[in-house]
């Protein structure tokens, strides 16, 4: 079983614990984990874009010239693709990008994810996360104190308004819980700090 170092908000190492293996300690599955991540950026695609085709543009209902005699190429509205305020060729319209996964791709792809963090050391687990109050100079100490990168994702195992709120001005740190968790958001973030009783949940929602 991976095992990694406990530390609390001063830095200090508190203790050590095993991970459990079937979730952090998995062989990474870089083809499901590249599909997973695809379907929640298509997901998140609004897919309003819209332009007009030639027969939604207004105007053009008379032919501009006749058809034989002028000298010019015979045409039969001004709203034609070709003419200047005519219609877009194959217009985008809106549409759903959105697909769904197997629910068994998106938990191997999680454990993927979690594994790899664990590999690459950038795990970190704290014992506790609490601040007296929403506070974003403690949560930048904080950060400092346990060598977290400028990309950092914090994992909480229950809302906290404190944690949330001193973290929401740094850029680049986000912060999560675990029925939230996904793995674009794993992978994006370098630092994955994570509080001890998170690690638990996690393995109980993904045993």
């Amino acid at each position: 079983m991976p095992k990694v170092k406990v530390y609390n908000m001063l830095g200090e190492q508190v203790e050590e614990i095993e991970l459990n293996e079937n979730i952090f300690g998995i062989e990474v599955n870089q083809h499901v984990v590249y599909e997973v991540v695809k379907n929640q950026l298509a997901n998140k695609r609004q897919g309003t874009q819209s332009a007009k085709t030639r027969a939604e543009v207004r105007g053009g209902g008379r032919k501009p010239w006749r058809q034989k005699g002028t000298g010019r190429a015979r045409q039969g509205s001004i709203r034609a693709p070709h003419f200047s305020g005519g219609g877009v060729t194959f217009a985008p319209k809106p549409r759903d990008y959105s697909y769904k996964v197997p629910k068994k791709v998106k938990r191997l792809a999680m454990k993927s994810a979690l594994t790899s963090k664990v590999l690459n050391n950038e795990i970190i687990v704290i014992d506790d996360i609490k601040f007296d109050a929403p506070k974003t100079k403690d949560m930048a100490n904080f950060l400092t104190k346990i060598n977290a990168d400028k990309k950092a994702l914090i994992v909480m195992g229950e809302k906290n308004d404190n944690v949330i709120k001193s973290a929401n001005n740094i850029p680049n740190v986000q912060t999560a819980l675990v029925n939230t968790l996904n793995v674009y958001d794993i992978l994006k973030y370098n630092s994955f700090i994570i509080t001890k009783d998170a690690v638990r949940k996690v393995e109980e929602v993904y045993a």
